[in-house]
């Protein structure tokens, strides 16, 4: 752990942790050093060079020089402005002059320091080259307007950890050699290395998060689809949280009217602050899934009451606000109708047996505390679709903590892969499915502390002694006579002789690693890997949520939790998973009679998606909060006009109250579950310069009865016979439901069906976009088949996001089966 210091910035006397940066202290003082290419939260560059400071008495880049106790910062002195005044030159150099209609104009660091540091004159010179725009997936790359700042670079392998960019060799002719005796230093070389480089993009590595776009300073790196759309400066910023997925990522909804002839609001882009949030694809680019409704169908709404009203069932997902879910739980203990929400049952489930075993309402890890770890294992998680924010995560404490991580699971992911180095940094352990329980046992075995007796026993039961063969090098000193050819004289020289001797070791060996399909070497290299390690996570994933074997999986976590140094996040499936399994007290996992639907396939259908007997609003078009993975209540907003009937207006009728807008359902939160009685324009919503989040609150946890009762089952894998193949749900990177499906940015280039890794696909002699009969027992549905470059072995993915494929089916009790494929 970092120790406070005390040190000196431009006179003022400020704290901060030993291991911390000038710049970032200086930030979190609102103390101001120009900085083009550094990105909080990831690696310094020292691509601009404009953080130049003084520390006592030495000029010193603030970015990545760390403050000592008692050090004196000066951030300007006469040779540091004309230092950052040469600099700016050199980015001024060449640059196209196009501010007028360039997308970043208005928000655009390039210009603002230009502008900041009141440059009124251009000293140098050179002759350009050819640079042509070049389409990246969902952005375009301007060469021309890049200033090869890294920023994208850094952030694509420090936060996202794709690695899909990088810099290369451009042809330039080379700088006068002139400017070298006469330019500052620092300003020489960065026009040298400007001079020289430009970005370049490995397309087989790109998730197509946008995260590019995002920190890039000029207007180099822009979506695709919104340039040349509008100048910033007419947009209206709107903060909201991320709908697609349980991180609710802080972002904005950017708008303005439609057009001159209809002045409506519509989404133009979202944006984020790059320095303290970072956005998975979806919330960047699948933004415009509104439902268009344009008045009130009275009809239907009084259809919707009697729906209501005869209901033996209401079904609905976790894609919906806590208030929505406060409400449904209001109405349906009116009418008598049981709640059913497969994803918040079995949340619920799982969160219950863990606070059997750890003795806490609520799992004991946020984002924020992996991020801040230097030691992760993820288990269960499809992380690169699941829940992209817990992959940043992981990286970004591999890359920034010189941290380490274990990646269980039985789809191979060259992308995961992309994470430090293999054997060193991380490890990818691919194994079975249902085997999950021997890894958590693993994991108690070899970092769990005064076990309880049983589980200690059983655990125990696994060990047994084995002998092996080992081959140690020795190194032994030997003499010999060497005999001087001249003199004829014999002399002892010793030298050093390596030996290699073959010998039998006794070791103990733990029977789990035989279910997994690891020997003891996989221990070893653990042991190697947390060497040093002090601050420990662990990523529980949708596998082990959605599994037979939930109870004990679930224990097993507890026990995790309480009884090894590890904090445990489990990472809820869908947006808001966590906080309807806590506002809704009855769930069921499967209707009965008639029924009616929330979003959801029913005899009588509310949707959002503009296609049932009743409109309601998307979640873009809504007011309310979310309960995100870090167990905080935080607020989202409306971004555009919804004029047909809410919600609320249905509770009222049914209620018999009188509420003017859902939003006042945000104090009714159950506190007894953990909310707080805050009204919903009370609540904060902003990062603080000290990277400090003030979004909404946290949940209270409480203390639960321990109850261990722990089923000592033997893991069974599950394993595929003849013609058999095993399948997996997962949906494609960026698509996590019906309303991703329906963005127009995706809608081109959608794929829904069957996803084989490349050598399966070439196994089973497919073509693309072939068609294929699925059958899972007695079900069996018609699939498009897919080859999917991201992933690798003998498991197939079935996308499950368009609620008419109906797919999930395949998935009632687990997240893989056994399934036969035959062509259509």
């Amino acid at each position: 752990m970092s120790d406070l210091i005390s040190l000196t910035i431009n006179g003022k006397v400020v704290e901060a942790k030993s291991d911390e940066t000038i710049l970032n202290t200086a930030r979190a003082n609102d103390i101001f050093i120009p900085a083009l290419c550094y990105l909080t939260r990831c690696s310094p560059t020292l691509a601009c060079r404009l953080c130049l400071v003084e520390a006592d008495g030495k000029q010193i880049y603030a970015c990545n020089a760390k403050v000592k106790e008692g050090m004196n910062v000066v951030t300007s002195t006469a040779n540091i402005e004309k230092e950052r005044r040469a600099i700016m030159e050199v980015y001024d150099v060449n640059h196209p002059l196009q501010c007028g209609v360039c997308d970043q104009s208005g928000e655009c660091e390039l210009q603002n320091y230009t502008l900041y540091m009141k440059l009124d004159s251009q000293s140098y010179s050179i002759k350009d080259v050819p640079r042509p725009t070049q389409h990246w997936g969902v952005m375009n790359y301007d060469p021309g307007l890049c200033i090869v700042c890294e920023k994208c670079v850094t952030v694509c392998k420090d936060m996202i950890g794709s690695n899909a960019l990088s810099t290369v060799k451009r042809g330039s002719e080379p700088i006068d050699k002139y400017y070298k005796d006469e330019m500052p230093k620092d300003a020489y070389s960065m026009w040298n290395k400007l001079n020289k480089s430009l970005i370049g993009f490995e397309e087989d590595n790109c998730t197509d998060c946008g995260e590019c776009i995002s920190v890039c300073p000029v207007g180099a790196l822009v979506s695709n689809d919104f340039q040349y759309k509008s100048n910033a400066w007419e947009l209206t910023r709107i903060p909201a949280a991320n709908p697609h997925s349980s991180d609710c990522a802080y972002m904005y909804y950017e708008t303005k009217h439609t057009s001159i002839e209809d002045s409506s609001p519509k989404i133009y882009r979202v944006t984020n602050e790059h320095h303290y949030s970072t956005l998975n694809g979806a919330a960047r680019f699948a933004y415009d899934f509104e439902n268009k409704a344009q008045g009130k169908d009275e009809k239907a709404f009084n259809e919707a009451i009697e729906a209501f009203k005869k209901a033996e069932s209401i079904k609905f997902n976790s894609y919906i606000t806590n208030e929505e879910a406060l409400l449904l739980q209001k109405i349906a203990q009116k009418t008598g109708a049981k709640l059913v929400n497969k994803d918040a049952f079995r949340f619920k489930r799982f969160l219950e047996n863990y606070s059997l075993t750890s003795g806490s309402s609520l799992y004991s890890s946020t984002l924020k505390d992996v991020h801040d770890s230097n030691f992760v294992i993820s288990v269960g998680a499809y992380l690169k679709s699941d829940l992209p924010s817990a992959r940043y995560a992981l990286n970004n404490s591999v890359i920034m903590n010189k941290g380490a991580a274990l990646y269980f699971h039985p789809v191979q992911d060259p992308v995961i892969e992309k994470i430090g180095k293999r054997g060193k940094t991380t490890e990818f352990i691919y194994h079975k499915p249902n085997v999950e329980s021997s890894i958590l046992y693993l994991i108690l075995h070899l970092f769990a502390k005064d076990l309880p007796l049983e589980v200690q026993e059983f655990i125990d039961s696994k060990k047994e002694q084995r002998v092996k063969t080992v081959v140690e090098t020795k190194k032994e000193q030997v003499v010999e006579l060497i005999k001087d050819e001249e003199t004829k004289e014999e002399k002892e020289v010793k030298k050093l002789v390596t030996t290699k001797e073959e010998k039998q070791v006794e070791f103990e060996y733990i029977k789990f690693l035989d279910d997994i399909q690891k020997d003891e070497t996989l221990l070893e290299l653990i042991e190697l890997l947390r060497e040093k390690k002090d601050k420990f996570s662990l990523i529980i994933g949708e596998d082990l949520i959605h599994n037979e074997n939930y109870e004990t999986l679930g224990k097993l976590c507890g026990l995790i939790d309480k009884y090894t140094a590890f904090d445990v996040v489990i990472l809820p499936p869908q947006t808001n998973s966590l906080g309807v399994s806590l506002i809704c007290d009855n769930l069921y996992e499967k209707e009965s009679g008639f029924t009616l639907g929330y979003n959801e396939k029913a005899d009588f259908e509310l949707s959002a998606l503009g296609e049932a007997d009743l409109d309601i609003p998307a979640l873009n078009q809504q007011e309310g909060t979310f309960t995100n993975i870090d167990k905080k209540v935080i607020p989202t907003n409306a971004a555009l006009d919804y004029k047909a009937y809410v919600l609320n207006d249905l509770a009222n009728r049914l209620l018999e109250v009188d509420v003017d807008y859902t939003i006042e359902y945000t104090k009714e939160l159950p506190e007894d579950k953990g909310f707080s009685a805050i009204d919903f324009d009370r609540l904060p919503n902003y990062f603080g310069n000290n990277r400090s989040e003030y979004r909404g609150y946290d949940l209270r946890e409480f203390e639960t009865k321990t109850k261990l009762e722990l089923k000592k089952d033997e893991s069974l894998a599950l394993e595929a016979e003849e013609n058999e193949i095993i399948i997996y749900k997962a949906n494609p990177i960026n698509q996590f439901n019906e309303f991703t499906a329906i963005a127009h940015e995706f809608k081109e280039n959608l794929q829904s069906g069957i996803f084989f890794s490349k050598s399966l696909f070439e196994k089973l002699q497919l073509e693309e976009k072939q068609e294929l009969i699925v059958e899972v027992g007695t079900v069996q549905r018609k699939l498009k088949a897919y080859c999917e470059k991201q992933i690798e072995g003998e498991i197939a993915l079935v996308s499950t996001f368009e609620k008419e494929l109906d797919t999930k089916v395949f998935f009632e009790n687990s997240r893989y089966a056994k399934a036969t494929v035959k062509k259509a």
